[in-house]
């Protein structure tokens, strides 16, 4: 279930590397190793490590982004990182107020997502060390600046979470955009959250009849066919349930004629809606 398939990585515009300045900790190191080849990014540069890319515990969190961990790029400063990358983002969880707002003027992981799309380069994007995060003179040499809208009671996220976070939503821009409208995953989805006038008119039709094949006077059906379709048209329901619900109610319709005695089940044996 967790194997590492042999297939190519997403196609992006843009060429990403997650850059990680002064970390600590081996378990956030393999960590941030998995959540990126999670999400079809597989380039690591560490500047300034204070633990090893080969320590066990980082082994054993990357489990089969290990590759990550044997090719990442170790750099002495960071201002050696950045001379390597077009575009250097930078991160935080410090939101602060007054004069030092300005400075820290963010942007949110989805601006960042769209802006990215528009841009073919390389492009660092930076985490700072536990505990501490980037330090002002580093937030100064970072073109903009992103940060996690978490909540103001506990703002400051784990390392390989704010990773992960940040990488979900790069990855889910790119996949509703159309970088991966043929992969093997998305084939099994509907990625256009949206339901054909035609299969609305059916299922519209198709719970009418059923409606009206249950025990009860007039009143009664057509307040349970009104209630039903309202039902279930607040959910959104997109085409390929829809066509399971009318097959469905097709089917449960033809039960009930058959059992109240109703000719027409016999007559039409219906096994679809026109």
């Amino acid at each position: 279930m967790g194997d590492r398939r042999d297939i190519p990585l997403p196609k992006r515009p843009y060429e990403l590397s997650i850059v990680l300045v002064r970390p600590q900790h081996p378990g956030n190191l393999g960590a941030i190793c998995r959540a990126m080849l999670n999400f079809g990014f597989d380039k690591l540069c560490l500047v300034n490590p204070l633990c090893s890319p080969d320590e066990e515990e980082a082994r054993n969190r990357a489990k089969h982004a290990g590759r990550l961990l044997d090719e990442c790029v170790i750099y002495d400063s960071f201002t050696e990182a950045c001379s390597d990358f077009g575009l250097v983002i930078g991160t935080s969880g410090k939101r602060e107020s007054g004069d030092k707002t300005l400075f820290r003027h963010f942007l949110l992981p989805w601006e960042v997502a769209d802006k990215l799309d528009n841009y073919s380069g390389k492009v660092a994007l930076v985490f700072g060390e536990e505990g501490m995060g980037l330090a002002t003179d580093e937030l100064q040499q970072c073109d903009f600046l992103l940060t996690i809208p978490t909540w103001e009671g506990y703002p400051i996220c784990n390392l390989s979470h704010s990773v992960a976070l940040t990488l979900y939503e790069l990855n889910r821009t790119s996949f509703i955009s159309s970088n991966l409208p043929d992969s093997k995953f998305s084939k099994n989805l509907q990625i256009d959250r949206s339901l054909s006038p035609e299969l609305r008119r059916l299922l519209r039709q198709s719970i009418s009849e059923f409606a009206k094949s249950l025990e009860g006077d007039v009143h009664k059906k057509a307040m349970f066919e009104d209630n039903l379709q309202r039902t279930i048209l607040r959910g959104l329901p997109i085409d390929n349930e829809v066509q399971r619900l009318i097959g469905a109610f097709v089917e449960a319709t033809t039960a009930l004629q058959k059992l109240s005695g109703n000719q027409e089940w016999m007559s039409s044996r219906r096994r679809r809606i026109e």
